[in-house]
């Protein structure tokens, strides 16, 4: 693994349950703001994505953008994830 992808997995990491941010977001905190398709590709290559939530991670325009599992499944892990938030605050 190399030190960028190790960045990359800490930052997505860090990301909290319900939310997303963009891949220029994630390549700016790594400290390489340019590098928003690098980030992709370590995303894309992701060995753990159930660990390291590379599914909130979307385009700057809001759209899904790519996942592993497909984009279906990426849409659905996201709204599962807003459903638990929601449930959560109502206690």
């Amino acid at each position: 693994m190399t030190t960028f992808a190790a960045r990359v997995y800490k930052v997505v990491s860090a990301i909290p349950l319900g939310t997303v941010r963009s891949y220029q977001w994630v390549a700016k905190k790594c400290g390489f703001p340019r590098a928003c398709r690098a980030v992709g590709t370590v995303l894309k290559n992701n060995p753990y994505p159930l660990v390291i939530p590379c599914h909130r991670v979307v385009r700057s325009d809001k759209k899904i953008g790519g996942y592993v599992f497909g984009n279906r499944k990426k849409k659905m892990i996201l709204d599962l994830e807003k459903e638990i938030l929601i449930m959560a605050l109502k206690r």
